[in-house]
């Protein structure tokens, strides 16, 4: 499995052993509906997970994402970070469980869904659940949907930077922590036309 990011398919289930780390990079972009089915067992101590996601949506996308970790062994590690923008009439769900067995002590679990709306008509449903049946862990997990922060666009464009621009900065600083390495460039150009 070894150390490197890995472009995971849609439908997709790993075990990773003991001391191993899996690194997985989720991006859907804008015309593209897509059902992704993901699942993760931690079966050996120290193994440890990552899981980055990005979406933008700006048109009648559907978009599904469905990731279950489940921590089987002691000492391991999962970490997902799911961040994506929705415009037009996109539908967007996020449903991400962690489950931590009892035999699965010291597990460090975070999931975090963080959303933004650019119209009315977007919606975005996010379900972040945890199931723990151990209690020494350290287990958190958060969703978050909302607009552009109004106060801050405010504050560029009385410094001259035009509104769109404005917006395209915003946009870019909120997905900046999931966007793929090297492809920067290609979500500034997409962001520039949501």
């Amino acid at each position: 499995m070894g150390h490197g990011k890995y472009i995971a398919p849609p439908a997709a289930q790993y075990q990773v052993q003991a001391g191993q780390k899996l690194a997985l990079q989720y991006v859907v972009l804008p015309g593209e509906s897509r059902d992704i089915d993901l699942s993760v067992d931690l079966v050996g101590p120290g193994a440890q997970l990552e899981i980055k996601a990005l979406y933008l949506c700006n048109a009648q996308e559907k978009v599904n994402l469905n990731f279950l970790v489940h921590h089987r062994a002691p000492g391991c590690q999962s970490r997902q970070l799911i961040k994506g923008i929705a415009g037009g009439e996109a539908r967007v769900q996020f449903h991400g469980t962690i489950v931590v067995a009892p035999d699965a002590q010291q597990t460090e679990a975070y999931q975090e869904n963080h959303n933004i709306l650019l119209t009315d008509s977007a919606k975005v449903e996010t379900q972040p659940q945890l199931e723990i049946y151990a209690d020494d862990v350290k287990c958190s997990h958060g969703a978050t949907v909302g607009r552009l922060n109004e106060d801050e666009l405010f504050y560029m464009r009385s410094r001259g930077v035009p509104e769109k621009e404005a917006q395209t900065l915003q946009m870019l600083s909120f997905l900046s922590p999931v966007i793929p390495e090297g492809r920067h460039e290609e979500v500034v150009k997409i962001l520039l036309n949501l």
